[in-house]
């Protein structure tokens, strides 16, 4: 589902399960967010918004969703690209699972369903990267098709690239 502030008791436990860190990918969260009140998580949720609506100029593409189960908030996923074909510096998808929700499909299921709206977009493969260590995810990326292309030094540390075409 598309980010919604009816969700943010929802999403803030998410977010305290997880702790700090870069691994929330899929929720396009920023150094920059807010989002502990009520006022600031408008806001992030209207920046998503905005950032995935086709009509604003922008200089890329973003679509944002939520993974949710119930009124669960269980991860994010976003996909994100650059209308002149460039490839974003962390690659085309970035998502999450929630620690408890693990285990159960979800990554692989939202990644799926993603490749269908990408496919949508017209675009023709993807760079979808991981943590190096992260062998779950580089698991649900294979499962989709993901062909390693290398590792790839980031601003988050190693990581694993894939291409995956549509």
């Amino acid at each position: 589902m598309a980010p919604t502030v009816r969700l943010y008791n929802a999403w803030v436990e998410a977010h305290q399960e997880w702790g700090p860190g870069l691994h929330e990918d899929g929720f396009g969260l920023l150094p920059s967010d807010e989002v502990n009140s009520p006022a600031g998580f408008a806001a992030w949720v209207a920046r998503l918004t905005d950032e995935a609506d086709p009509a604003k100029p922008n200089d890329a593409g973003h679509v944002y969703r939520w993974i949710v189960e119930g009124d669960r908030v269980l991860g994010g996923i976003a996909l994100r690209y650059e209308f002149n074909g460039a490839v974003p510096p962390m690659g085309h998808l970035g998502y999450g699972i929630r620690p408890s929700a693990r285990r159960r499909g979800l990554a692989t299921w939202a990644l799926g369903r993603m490749l269908d709206e990408a496919r949508g977009f017209g675009l023709e493969q993807l760079l979808i990267m991981c943590a190096a260590d992260n062998i779950a995810s580089a698991k649900t990326i294979e499962h989709h098709g993901g062909v390693l292309e290398g590792m790839r030094d980031t601003a988050c540390g190693p990581a694993r690239g894939y291409w995956v075409k549509l």
